[in-house]
């Protein structure tokens, strides 16, 4: 919005033309978001509680969890409008990747708080089924599918950009909306996966998120695009200011998720911020960049798919103590703090070896 509204005005004063750059208003959508999380958390605190919003702790979680029994959560319901205010406040509303961006967490953001608002009934932990979810989310891909055949620049319709090699395009053709629910489902569950322990999740996708945030400011950026061979996206620059407007209403939320934690994201924020993930891997056509940034989500997610592969063929055998991978380092007595520094420092790592891989090209 203030990008419509104040650079019309830099033939009145210099100083509005910082509102036409992309680094500026990402920079304050990042702030905004942060202090509006912060600001707007203590009174959704208050409200969880008075609703009964509390968190049920599964029987698959180790024993120790169950302290933690009663916590609010769907506080991914703060951060999410925070980062909505902040991009509708800063970002372009001419470029339809703003609107991609924005949408998509919003949408998987909401199903996510059906579901955990649909856990509060009866005296299990059950909230929407998973057929309905995978529905739900079929839906969101094919939607996002129809979105980019239409704004997609000429030539890169259906195709996405190989690692290492500079110059070679995969054409997916008729499998393009297959890869586009993999990439949005996959990035959807690796993120609720990872949501287990107290400030873990968010702070294992703010590295990947930040990857994703500069890659597509470089495929949006002419000169960048041509220097690092990343394929020239016009716009999608824009898309980097919501992922700054993620950033900083997650790291507002980390402020009350850091262990011990005074609230959890919830459905709620965990599909909205892999929703986030994978439209910003869409967006610059970056997916298998993604799946190297994103190395622990990938990890966690291979940790539950081996478990299950080899509890059925092996007549109950387990490879890990307990999926997904956090708990399995919990079971063999690490400290939860532990865990969760541990494996945001590997994301860190990963996340640097996928900004080596532009590079190498």
């Amino acid at each position: 919005m203030f990008y419509h509204l104040l650079v019309p005005l830099r033939e009145t004063h210099i100083v509005f033309n910082v509102f036409r750059y992309i680094t500026f208003r990402a920079v304050l959508a990042a702030a905004f978001a942060f202090a509006f999380t912060m600001l707007l958390m203590p009174l959704f605190l208050s409200w969880a509680r008075k609703r009964g919003l509390g968190e049920r702790i599964s029987h698959e979680v180790p024993e120790r969890h169950q302290t933690k029994a009663g916590t609010p959560t769907a506080g991914g319901l703060v951060f999410l409008t925070g980062y909505f205010l902040s991009t509708l406040l800063w970002a372009r509303w001419d470029v339809p990747w703003t609107w991609l961006a924005l949408l998509v967490p919003l949408y998987l953001g909401l199903l996510g708080f059906w579901d955990d608002w649909k856990k509060r009934e009866g005296t299990t932990k059950r909230g929407l089924s998973k057929r309905f979810k995978l529905f739900l989310q079929a839906a969101l891909a094919l939607a996002v599918y129809r979105f980019l055949l239409t704004v997609s620049p000429e030539g890169l319709i259906a195709r996405t950009q190989f690692l290492f090699l500079k110059n070679v395009l995969l054409d997916m053709g008729p499998v393009y909306p297959v890869f586009i629910f993999f990439v949005l489902v996959g990035s959807v569950n690796a993120v609720n996966l990872t949501d287990g322990l107290d400030g873990l999740a968010g702070g294992v996708v703010l590295p990947p998120l930040a990857v994703m945030i500069l890659v597509t400011y470089i495929a949006g950026h002419a000169v960048l695009a041509g220097y690092l061979h990343v394929l020239r996206i016009p716009f999608a620059g824009e898309a980097a200011v919501a992922g700054a407007a993620m950033s900083g209403a997650v790291l507002g939320f980390l402020w009350y998720n850091i262990h011990p934690a005074e609230v959890f994201m919830g459905d709620t924020g965990s599909q909205a911020l892999g929703g986030m993930l994978g439209t910003l891997a869409l967006i610059a056509r970056q997916e298998f960049l993604l799946a190297i940034a994103g190395g622990m989500l990938v990890l966690e997610t291979l940790s539950v798919a081996l478990q299950i592969f080899t509890f059925r063929m092996f007549g109950g055998r387990r490879v890990f103590r307990r999926a997904p991978l956090h708990h399995h380092f919990e079971e063999l007595g690490w400290p939860e703090t532990h865990v969760v520094l541990r494996f945001w420092f590997l994301s860190v790592i990963f996340s640097l070896l996928a900004l080596s891989t532009l590079k190498i090209r």
